[in-house]
């Protein structure tokens, strides 16, 4: 927990430490922009001299950067109160199971007690016709799972180890893929693999949760929590 705390005061700073800095910039800006702006009327040629609308002009122009400036240090701070908004939800993550894009299965537990990690698929369209197949490490398909007609969503999947003879396979890593279709046309699918929130990381890019062997992924990645 310590780290996301540390990942929300960071994100707390960065917005403060920004916000300053933009300040202080504008400041010099209009500070600048106004002596330059009263050299200028003072040394003006007396035989041809700033109009009034010039000076609007010039003064409309400074009034537009500073409306700019304004705006970035609105967006500025409505973008680190996202950041930590996005920190407290994947606090909340923390001991969590869940689903990612990715295809890895792990299959253990010996004879007669074989236990697959959990998966899911994530099927873009409505389907006719689903099957999802597991594969070996040799990217032999060594049992099909038949699901049939799907409507569109994420999906968890199952599976008792065995081949498609019944019998029980080996303990080790296998990989599953998505092959849908509705009415004979190929629907985009994807499989996802499980993975456990192990802590939250605030990187240069942006939030990334620790799933243990399932790697490190984005919080955007997370399709279901179970």
């Amino acid at each position: 927990m310590s780290m996301v705390n540390g990942t929300t005061n960071q994100a707390t700073t960065s917005m403060g430490a920004n916000s300053l800095r933009s300040q202080d910039l504008m400041a010099d800006t209009q500070d600048r922009f106004l002596t330059l702006l009263v050299t200028q009327l003072q040394n003006q040629d007396p035989l041809n001299p700033l109009d009034n609308a010039q000076v609007t002009s010039q003064i409309a122009q400074m009034s537009t950067v500073s409306g700019i400036k304004q705006l970035n240090n609105t967006l500025l701070a409505i973008t680190g109160q996202m950041d930590v908004t996005q920190s407290m939800q994947a606090a909340g993550l923390i001991g969590k199971e869940v689903l990612v894009p990715g295809n890895k299965i792990s299959l253990g537990g010996g004879e007669g007690n074989k236990v697959a990690t959990p998966f899911g698929i994530d099927l873009y369209k409505p389907s006719t016709s689903t099957d999802v197949q597991i594969l070996d490490s040799s990217g032999k398909v060594v049992r099909t799972l038949e699901q049939g007609p799907m409507a569109a969503g994420v999906y968890s999947i199952s599976w008792d180890g065995l081949d498609d003879n019944g019998q029980p396979l080996a303990d080790g890593s296998y990989r599953a893929q998505v092959v849908a279709t509705n009415d004979g046309e190929s629907v985009m699918a994807e499989p996802l693999t499980y993975g456990k929130v192990g802590s939250v990381a605030y990187t240069s890019s942006g939030l990334q949760l620790d799933l243990g062997l399932a790697g490190s992924h984005s919080l955007l990645d997370i399709r279901k929590i179970m």
